[in-house]
Order: C-alpha cells, then sequence, then structure tokens
C-alpha cells in the first residue's frame, strides 16, 4: 500500500528539481549565447555542471516515485534510456564522460574541448526535461 503523503512528498520533492533543472538550462543557454573568452568558457562548464547534476538527479527522482532506483549518474541515464525518456544514450555517455572531464580536473584544452561540444548537449538537455515533465504528471 502506497502512503499517498509520502508520495506527495516525494513528488513535489522531483517537481522542485525538475524547476531548478529548467531553470539551469535557461542559464546556460543564456551563457552560450554570449561570445567566447576564458570566463564566459568557463561559467558555461559550470552551468552545464549544474544542468547535468539536475538532470540525474531528477531522472533518480521520478525513477523512485516508479518504484526504481538509480544511485548513479550512468544507471539514470541508462534508465532514462530504456525508459525512452532519452534517445541516445550513447550522446548521455558522452556528457557523462564531459562532466567527468570538467569536475575532476581543469587543463585548459580539455576545458576549451567540453565548452565546444556544449551547444550540442542542449537538445538532448531541453529533450530530457519535456520527457520528465510529461512523466511527472502522469504520475
Amino acid at each position: 500500500m502506497r502512503n499517498d503523503s509520502d508520495f506527495q512528498l516525494r513528488l513535489d520533492r522531483a517537481g522542485l528539481l525538475l524547476s531548478d533543472f529548467n531553470d539551469a538550462l535557461e542559464r546556460l543557454r543564456e551563457a552560450l549565447a554570449r561570445p567566447e573568452d576564458a570566463f564566459i568558457r568557463d561559467a558555461c562548464i559550470k552551468r552545464f555542471e549544474f544542468c547535468f547534476e539536475l538532470a540525474w538527479k531528477s531522472i533518480q527522482s521520478i525513477a523512485r516515485l516508479e518504484g526504481q532506483d538509480c544511485v548513479t549518474p550512468r544507471a539514470a541515464f541508462s534508465l532514462a534510456w530504456q525508459a525512452h525518456w532519452v534517445e541516445d544514450e550513447g550522446l548521455w555517455l558522452d556528457v557523462l564522460d564531459a562532466r567527468n572531464k570538467t569536475a575532476h580536473t581543469y587543463r585548459e584544452q580539455t576545458a576549451k574541448e567540453v565548452y565546444s561540444s556544449l551547444p550540442s548537449s542542449l537538445p538532448a538537455f531541453e529533450q530530457l526535461l519535456r520527457n520528465l515533465q510529461l512523466r511527472i504528471r502522469s504520475l
């Protein structure tokens, strides 16, 4: 038997994560629209990291509402692919790799490479957000 008040709390938390994800994605879009320099590049990478964290934690939160769990980003994106919340699992593994590169080391060349890949990750983040918003509405 489902505890409705607990479910509602978890549903509210998932909704807050999605709202934060939406806001972070908008900030990333804004930063990417500016001309590149070292400051903007670093700001974009940080905003990308925020989007990444909110993306996988949103997946985790909604998965838990459905009785599943994923305790790592890799497991979350695999689950999202299996649930058809994302279309290209390989792309998300590339996004994970880019996030790991930026979160664990700082090298100028790596930063430039990751920055140049960020515009191509926007549609994937946007699709995931839309699909998770649809999913949460159906719960």
